[in-house]
């Protein structure tokens, strides 16, 4: 028996959360990887991603970046559109991501830091967690030079961090609030000051602060960027595409307007040179509204690329700015609270 108030109300709520429906979430991931240390919180393990993959393949509507963005641009956006990105270009997304995403015929768009493509290379923040969070001795007060400026960091007793207590310490992430050394503390005021550095001053410290340390131990085999030849075998899939991510994953809004161009032009011919064709997609390093400008967005464009991935939070709508898209940052999440968030974002 059909209640005619209760119709009525149901059709008034549907036509009201019609626009809702036909936002799309483009996922952030970084790494897919069993991690026992992450204070960036890059990491999703496998188990999790799985997890996601299986929810995201049987609930939702997957599409390339590329396929999401002409559905947003010819306003045929449906319920439910979801598509995943990774960046950075990390060893773990062809080792432990490619096979799942194959498994779950999922499509991926991976963003490549281009300038590690010889060899592969450690990333910065890798380095500098190494340097200063991993167990070992540190001088007691820990000194650098950046910009002219002289920082110290008085690190006393926790000068020397031994196996149980990093241990002890190893759940710490950015996100909590309180420092529990001040080796935390050192680590949080460095990173922020790394990351603004121009790539040739960034790898001069980075040199400095490692040679305090005559202990440090290879990070382990998957952090790092791809090779040629790796990136190579990730873009054979044929549900993974390879985008740009500049040369040395600079702020590019602290670069003037002819490196800036540089790093994006010289990612994407590096790229496309490696695989042999286009490379189409772009994603602003670190990817906050402060990071890039409108000059960057403009070269983004001038140099042929798509689209451009931002990371400020937010879905993607009809007529959306192709070249500045939101995103949504994944993090480790198990399926019931990555399932959770995607009900609150798109529904479903």
């Amino acid at each position: 028996m059909r209640i005619r108030g209760v119709t009525r109300a149901r059709n008034l709520a549907d036509r009201l959360s019609a626009p809702l429906r036909r936002q799309a979430a483009v996922l952030l991931y970084h790494r897919v990887v069993d991690s026992m240390f992450d204070p960036q919180e890059l990491c999703v393990s496998c188990s999790h991603f799985s997890e996601h993959l299986e929810i995201l393949r049987t609930r939702y509507r997957l599409l390339s970046l590329t396929e999401l963005v002409d559905a947003a641009r010819t306003r045929t956006l449906k319920k439910g559109t979801v598509a995943i990105t990774f960046d950075d270009g990390y060893l773990d997304n062809l080792a432990f991501a490619k096979p799942l995403l194959e498994r779950h015929r999922a499509p991926a768009t991976v963003f490549a830091v281009s300038g590690g493509l010889e060899s592969g290379m450690s990333f910065w923040w890798d380095r500098l967690e190494r340097a200063v969070l991993w167990p070992g001795r540190l001088p007691e007060v820990l000194s650098l030079t950046i910009g002219g400026q002289t920082l110290q960091f008085p690190l006393g007793r926790w000068a020397q961090l031994d196996r149980e207590q990093f241990e002890l310490l190893r759940g710490w992430t950015v996100s909590t609030s309180k420092d529990p050394t001040p080796r935390h503390t050192a680590y949080r005021e460095i990173w922020q000051r790394l990351r603004v550095l121009p790539n040739d001053a960034r790898e001069e410290l980075l040199r400095s602060l490692e040679s305090n340390r005559s202990d440090l131990s290879p990070l382990p085999g998957a952090a790092r960027s791809l090779s040629t030849d790796e990136l190579r075998e990730l873009a054979d899939s044929a549900f993974i595409e390879i985008g740009a991510h500049t040369v040395h994953h600079e702020v590019l809004a602290a670069l003037p307007p002819g490196r800036q161009r540089n790093e994006i032009e010289d990612s994407r011919n590096a790229i496309a040179a490696a695989l042999g064709r286009p490379v189409r997609t772009f994603s602003f390093p670190y990817g906050t509204p402060s990071d890039y400008t409108s000059e960057t967005v403009r070269l983004v464009r001038e140099a042929g690329f798509v689209c451009a991935c931002a990371n400020f939070h937010g879905l993607v709508r009809h007529g959306a700015d192709a070249f500045q898209l939101p995103r949504v940052l994944v993090r480790d999440w198990d399926g019931d609270g990555f399932a959770r968030r995607l009900r609150i974002w798109i529904g479903g």
